[in-house]
């Protein structure tokens, strides 16, 4: 379905109540080592499904830390990844929807906090336009001091509403949709899991939205910003690219073809293995040492002058080509790691259980959405 032909559709709707009410949600909160900001992320959650009726899903991916003991302590279901070598981003939507029991599928990342009334309202919408898989909203970034989050937090102040191409940080998904394409997440891929779901719903014709709300509060790592790099390279974090560009390659053209189209980093993180070759090239310039020297010199500046012109900082423009450099590594390691599982369901052990929770009766969900929310 064309995007365009999918927003006319929404924002011309009539918005009829639904005749099956409040439906149950499945909050799957992906969680690995987050003992210093679970319980308010919990907390939030089970707020939110008190008001749609639901549950809350622990998916963690064997956590070495106080994740789960202090997640005992709430009304939520624990589900925990059997085997900590498999660890990876895409491990966790798929360890939680594998647990998972609701109509409707929450995804949040452990390091998250979801605004109070974002999920009703989500929900609402959702019920109102079947064609639709997911809808999310924007996002807060809270840790401002990461260059990393100061960038991501710029776009999200100039993020569009409407229809969307992918729902990154997290969305609420409808499970029929998710059985469509047959599995959450795929547990090969290190990131980049979100764009790989959206990519596969859209290939089936379902549709993505994204509400002018504010959806969740994300906190991030407090880690220094180019030892978070190094440990994103060992985590394999910076491969995912290189894997779901492999991943897509096998799939339907159409996959592949949206990658390229809307993956911008692709493009990026060519042109920087292209500048590393011509680096190279000028080494072995038929020249004096001096010419060489100075050719080098000024191409290796010339990107670090543009970038610190564009973020207005020599430190955010030395990080920005830092982090180009990896990831473009990081791409090319990707692409030439081989799949470790042909098969979607990831090995699990269930460690607590909870009963799902009914809605409030003086809180159930709206079934008619404001017009401000089919701004696009």
């Amino acid at each position: 379905m064309q995007y365009n032909t999918l927003a006319k559709k929404i924002s011309s709707s009539q918005h009829a109540p639904s005749a099956d009410g409040p439906c149950s949600v499945s909050i799957i909160v992906k969680a690995l080592n987050e003992e210093d900001g679970i319980a308010k992320t919990l907390e939030s959650a089970l707020r939110a499904v008190q008001v749609v009726g639901g549950e809350v899903i622990l998916a963690d991916s064997f956590s070495t830390d106080r994740t789960v003991q202090i997640a005992r302590g709430y009304p939520v279901r624990i589900v925990q990844l059997m085997h900590p070598d498999e660890r990876c981003c895409g491990v966790g939507p798929q360890l939680g929807y594998q647990s998972a029991r609701g109509e409707f599928l929450y995804l949040v990342d452990g390091d998250m906090q979801l605004v109070d009334g974002f999920l009703e309202q989500a929900l609402s919408f959702m019920l109102q336009h079947p064609d639709l898989a997911g809808v999310g909203g924007r996002v807060l970034e809270m840790n401002l001091d990461n260059p990393e989050y100061q960038t991501r937090n710029d776009k999200w102040a100039q993020a569009k509403s409407g229809a969307s191409t992918r729902l990154d940080c997290g969305g609420l998904y409808r499970r029929s949709a998710i059985e469509a394409v047959g599995y959450f997440s795929d547990r090969n891929l290190h990131s980049y899991e979100e764009f790989d779901l959206a990519a596969r719903l859209r290939t089936l014709g379902w549709g993505l939205w994204r509400l002018p709300l504010d959806a969740v509060s994300h906190y991030g790592h407090t880690t220094q910003p180019y030892r978070l790099l190094w440990r994103r390279w060992h985590s394999g974090y910076l491969w995912g690219l290189g894997e779901l560009l492999r991943a897509s390659a096998r799939g339907p053209r159409q996959r592949l073809r949206l990658a390229f189209q809307e993956i911008r980093e692709i493009r990026l993180y060519a042109a920087v293995l292209m500048w590393w070759l011509v680096l190279l090239a000028l080494l072995w310039l038929p020249a004096s040492a001096t010419v060489r020297t100075g050719a080098v010199t000024t191409l290796l500046l010339a990107p670090l002058a543009l970038m610190t012109w564009r973020k207005r900082s020599l430190g955010r423009g030395l990080y920005a080509i830092t982090a180009w450099c990896f990831n473009a590594a990081g791409m090319v390691r990707g692409l030439l790691q081989k799949p470790r599982f042909s098969q979607p369901v990831a090995d699990s052990r269930l460690l607590q259980d909870a009963s799902p929770v009914q809605p409030r009766p003086s809180a159930t969900t709206s079934t008619t959405c404001p017009e401000s929310l089919y701004a696009h």
